[in-house]
């Protein structure tokens, strides 16, 4: 059985690695008991992703975790959490009970870390993002015309090559990284960034903050994603 969970990342726990939150999400359904399926072989590994990586540093309003569980679907409560199913003779014996394993697993996870929804996948695989969009609190004496101009600048470039360092050893390859950038836009609190994600990948937040002639010490609040569009 497959299950999409959508959740939200905040505080401090934004500063978690990719790895470090499928961990997180590993430990907290051990607690919960929750009965996760694993891949075969000689190292067998949980049934468990994060479709979209987060960059560190990075909060999110619209994450998803995929997550294959032991039992098939349609289950009770009960099986999904390891025990026997409860012999009630009614339908409502075969519903997936969402509600609960949400509850359930929301009192294994640390705060900053809250879930928005459960729900149960007919698909075989995990839903694969198409877009995502992400807002960059900028402090007032940086909302001029000098980032207006950088803004208009990139909407009108018809390519914006980046150099992306694509290993540990500090390796890099040239990057066109204009297809990834669906719009941008200038508000009175800042930038609301509109990314492109397809198998040939997107753009990064650093990428976007290097165009936008932004650093940290411009933001007045973690840079967030706010939404995922997901296929």
């Amino acid at each position: 059985m497959l299950v999409l969970i959508k959740f939200r990342i905040r505080g401090n726990l934004r500063f978690l690695s990719h790895i470090e939150t499928v961990k997180v999400f590993q430990r907290a359904c051990a607690r919960a008991g929750v009965k996760v399926r694993h891949s075969q072989g000689f190292n067998p590994r949980p049934k468990l992703s994060l479709p979209l990586p987060r960059s560190v540093g990075v909060e999110s309003d619209d994450d998803l975790l995929s997550l294959c569980v032991e039992s098939p679907v349609p289950q009770t409560r009960s099986n999904v959490f390891g025990g026997p199913s409860p012999d009630r003779g009614d339908s409502q014996s075969s519903i997936f009970d969402a509600e609960a394993f949400k509850a359930e697993l929301s009192g294994q996870l640390p705060d900053g870390l809250e879930l928005l929804g459960v729900d149960v996948s007919e698909a075989k695989t995990s839903p694969q993002p198409r877009g995502a969009t992400y807002v960059l609190a900028v402090r007032p004496e940086y909302l001029n015309d000098d980032l207006k101009t950088n803004i208009e600048r990139l909407l009108e470039s018809k390519e914006l090559k980046l150099q992306r360092r694509i290993d540990a050893r500090g390796n890099t390859r040239d990057l066109n990284v204009r297809g990834f950038l669906k719009s941008v836009e200038l508000d009175d609190k800042g930038v609301v960034v509109e990314c492109k994600i397809s198998s040939a990948g997107s753009i990064r937040i650093d990428e976007i903050l290097t165009l936008l002639q932004l650093d940290v010490d411009k933001l007045a609040a973690p840079v967030r994603r706010t939404n995922v569009q997901w296929q």
